[in-house]
């Protein structure tokens, strides 16, 4: 891991680790924020169904809830897709871009973990056109209207990444980062759990986000896919669940 360098007389950080600039550092910030506009606060990825069976709890089983689903769920197969389609953009291969894009639109087990993943992609590409025009964009706007798919939220924040120069291993791990934080605050809100208590969650959950983003980076492609089944389940009941407050 590269570690922090100094501009030359003055004295002034310029690079973090694995040569994220500071400059690019702060966009990445931005765009995983929780005032980013992309609706992240509307989802629970299946949570709030998980509660209702009594799954879910307090913060014990949120914790390993949430372990499940990064390192054996979304947070697995997004993550490879996610580096896929990091790696497709730097090198400049379209086809490989695509076949990103398409397996990331497919591979989801249920109709709301789908919309949760197409409504945030699109909403994210949305505010970056408008908001943070970047280099280079149109040319991937085209790949992507070519597969004829809505973009996946972790395959749109790899593009983003990649076009502004993160690498991809500080890029994955903030956007795992960002997924678990809002899945958190889904269960602060559902169980309920505290303010600190909700802390302590996440305080558990970096180290296995930080194991999460090196499994997939590390992974083969052939091995794409996830195994959270009860994940899939508690998503899957959420669309007839009677009372709802999330939109997965």
């Amino acid at each position: 891991m590269a570690g922090i360098r100094m501009a030359a007389g003055m004295g002034i950080r310029t690079e973090v680790n694995d040569g994220v600039s500071t400059h690019a550092l702060t966009r990445l910030l931005a765009w995983l924020s929780p005032s980013f506009p992309v609706g992240g606060f509307s989802y629970s990825h299946g949570i709030e169904a998980a509660v209702e069976q009594g799954l879910v709890r307090d913060r014990a089983t949120l914790i390993v809830w949430l372990d499940g689903i990064l390192r054996h769920g979304a947070g697995r197969t997004d993550g490879m897709l996610f580096a896929a389609a990091h790696r497709a953009v730097r090198a400049g291969d379209e086809a490989a871009f695509a076949w990103a894009v398409e397996r990331a639109d497919i591979l989801r087990a249920s109709s709301e973990t789908a919309l949760e993943s197409r409504a945030q992609g699109q909403a994210f590409l949305l505010a970056i056109r408008a908001a943070w025009p970047l280099d280079g964009l149109a040319r991937w706007d085209a790949v992507i209207a070519g597969t004829g798919r809505p973009v996946a939220y972790a395959v749109a924040v790899a593009l983003t990444a990649a076009l502004t120069g993160v690498a991809e291993g500080p890029a994955l791990t903030a956007y795992l980062h960002a997924f678990a934080a809002n899945l958190v605050s889904a269960g602060v809100r559902l169980v309920p759990l505290g303010q600190t208590d909700g802390q302590r969650a996440l305080a558990a959950l970096d180290p296995i986000t930080h194991s999460a983003a090196e499994a997939a980076l590390a992974a083969p492609l052939d091995d794409l896919g996830g195994r959270a089944m009860a994940v899939d389940w508690t998503s899957m009941i959420h669309e007839t669940q009677y009372t709802r407050l999330f939109r997965s």
